[in-house]
């Protein structure tokens, strides 16, 4: 049996990002456009960092994306030097597809809970424990942990590959999130071992809490990352990852969305569909205790200034044992190869 290795409360941290001022954001945008032309560098930014660092990002010919399309853009891209805006697992999988180039963040502080909760010396053991299996992780884990797996998976492609590895017979190692692995085996009927992590952002929605807000908002469409709890999927008009729900916010009917992920993708969300409306979907009242408060800490770090400073001063540089890149490559290019 799995312990437990959701974060409580107190491994969280408090972050509160600075308030800018129009004439310093502006003086912030121009620092970091000099220095990415100067350096010959790409910035990479994921949905859920900030507005600021978003829209640059796509000003500056670099993009704005899931952890799966940062890490094949930044491959694919002639620059020779990639900055990656999120969190340390993205900058780290940037690098092993990406050996040759340097690869920066805005702070290597910027962690995930998910990554904390698999420690990779006892998911070794816990894979050694299991050797029948066949070992699937998450994009959500450190290059380590990805070393051990013989696939590494995002939210959107998680689905289809554990079909796909069912239908051939094989009993899968999940790790870490056990929400998006109870989803996935609930779907697919594979047969599933778990580890016990969770996103501190997706497991604060609750199911009562959302379902008092469906009663204020009737005609609302419920979009819910497959992170969260399985009665608040279960209140879904539709689940799936970020670009998932982007896509659904588009297509589905409804001109009001309850939105059940990190709010960072509220700036990409009303960007995209600027006459429908976008509501946080709750992190308070029965059962919550907003540790997050619907934005990830560690995203949040993801600022102007540190972005800033890295360039300038050339830190946040990351840094991969290239054997342990060697082998944690072999299962990212089997999910890149795999067809979509």
């Amino acid at each position: 049996m799995v312990r437990d290795y959701s974060l409580k409360p107190a491994e969280v941290p408090l972050f509160d990002p600075e308030v800018l001022t129009a004439k310093k954001r502006e003086a912030l945008r121009t620092r970091i456009k000099r220095q990415l032309a100067e350096k010959n560098a790409v910035l990479i930014a994921h949905y859920y960092v900030d507005g600021d660092v978003q829209d640059l990002a796509e000003e500056t010919g670099g993009c704005v994306s899931d952890s799966l399309e940062m890490a094949r853009y930044g491959r694919d891209h002639d620059a020779e030097t990639l900055i990656v805006a999120g969190v340390r697992f993205m900058g780290e999988t940037a690098k092993i597809l990406s050996p040759e180039k340097r690869v920066f963040m805005p702070t290597l502080e910027a962690e995930c809970s998910l990554d904390i909760g698999c420690p990779p010396d006892e998911f070794e053991a816990f894979c050694r424990d299991n050797p029948d299996r066949t070992v699937v992780v998450y994009a959500n884990t450190s290059a380590r942990v990805k070393a051990l797996a013989d696939w590494v998976v995002t939210s959107s492609v998680g689905l289809a590959i554990v079909e796909h590895l069912d239908a051939r017979g094989e009993k899968i190692l999940w790790a870490p999130d056990k929400h998006l692995g109870a989803y996935i085996a609930e779907k697919t009927g594979a047969d599933m071992l778990l580890w016990s992590g969770a996103c501190i952002v997706h497991e604060e929605f609750k199911f009562q809490a959302l379902a008092d807000m469906q009663r204020i908002y009737p005609d609302a469409g419920v979009l819910v990352h497959p992170e969260s709890s399985a009665r608040v999927i279960e209140m879904a008009d539709a689940v799936g990852s970020t670009t998932q729900i982007l896509k659904a916010a588009s297509e589905l009917p409804n001109d009001t969305f309850i939105v059940a992920t990190d709010r960072g993708l509220f700036h990409k969300l009303r960007r995209a569909e600027p006459n429908k409306t976008f509501i946080e979907a709750p992190t308070a009242g029965d059962g919550a205790t907003c540790r997050s408060c619907a934005h990830c800490p560690w995203m949040a770090m993801n600022e102007l200034e540190t972005l800033a400073l890295a360039l300038e001063n050339g830190t946040g540089e990351v840094f991969i044992d290239p054997e342990i890149g060697k082998r944690a490559m072999v299962p990212l290019q089997r999910m890149l190869d795999f067809p979509r």
